[in-house]
């Protein structure tokens, strides 16, 4: 559109420079008109050699919701060479990871009922997952290292609380939602830390709001009775009432879809299919290359 946009006042301004006849009813010369025709094709081929603007991390976020996750963590990956390899771009690739490596698992969370020899079957026929989690796992530690380096400097620092609190999720996600791992309780609890940590600093953090509705919800589906006992009991209803919360705050178009998949996902967990649905909508609309929300509405939507 800005190309355009540029194409069409380049002409506009040569237009008005064209002379015009002293009888405002004679037709313009051929003389006149030819300058003018050439000025507009030289306009047309200089917006056509403009190069494309070099693709950013939004690029990655438009990606990953629109559920292209393999190409979400390729283009994290290459922005590293010029950009470098902060923190939010492992929280986007790692994130990007975690949901590849679901696809490749039928896109299901393991079962409480799954065998380990189940979920180890179903590991060693996925001739990528190990690559993929191999890769998870060194972008998850170099998250995690900065964050904390940076929190030793400067322990109010609220982007590295929030980033070591999402990265934190994101492993516990794969451990216990995943794979269906009893483990991880040193990232659960350092996750829940710094996010507690943002939210008592920033009450609006909405990111923050719907990372710790997750940890809520994980910890009271995924663990047994007395585990959840000693984390800290874990509260499901409360879980996805703060991400409900977090789609009605103020927020960039990013930060709100966020919200607003992960809604979604839990009213699909809690086969509140209604509200799902909806949701589902208005996510298609905004994301229309998303083909997990399309089979989703595909199956509900008659």
């Amino acid at each position: 559109m800005g190309e355009r946009k540029k194409y069409i006042n380049e002409i506009h301004k040569f237009t008005i420079c064209v002379p015009v006849p002293h009888n405002p009813l004679m037709p313009i010369r051929a003389g006149a008109v030819a300058p003018l025709l050439v000025i507009m094709l030289t306009a047309a081929a200089r917006a056509q050699e403009m190069p494309a603007p070099a693709p950013t991390l939004t690029d990655a976020y438009r990606l990953f919701y629109n559920a292209r996750y393999e190409e979400a963590a390729g283009l994290a990956m290459a922005l590293r060479a010029t950009a470098g390899q902060d923190l939010e771009n492992d929280e986007v690739r790692t994130s990007a990871l975690l949901f590849q490596l679901r696809g490749l698992l039928n896109g299901q969370d393991a079962r409480d009922d799954d065998s380990k020899t189940e979920k180890s079957e179903a590991l060693k026929r996925c001739g990528r997952c190990a690559e993929v989690m191999a890769a998870f796992m060194d972008d998850l530690h170099h998250g995690q290292a900065l964050a904390r380096s940076k929190l030793k400097a400067k322990p109010t620092d609220e982007e590295a609380l929030f980033f070591l609190g999402k990265l934190d999720l994101n492993y516990v996600w794969l451990e216990l939602g995943l794979l269906g791992h009893k483990t991880g309780w040193d990232e659960y609890w350092e996750g829940r830390k710094s996010l507690d940590a943002v939210l008592k600093q920033n009450p609006n953090h909405v990111r923050a709001r719907v990372a710790r509705g997750w940890i809520d919800y994980i910890v009271n589906t995924r663990m047994p009775w007395g585990t959840r006992w000693i984390l800290g009991g874990g509260n499901k209803k409360r879980g996805i009432a703060s991400v409900r919360e977090a789609t009605t705050m103020e927020a960039d178009a990013w930060t709100r879809a966020e919200a607003e998949f992960a809604l979604w996902d839990l009213n699909v967990r809690e086969k509140n299919f209604g509200d799902a649905t909806v949701l589902a909508q208005k996510l298609g609309r905004q994301f229309p290359e998303n083909r997990e929300v399309a089979r989703f509405l595909a199956r509900r939507v008659h």
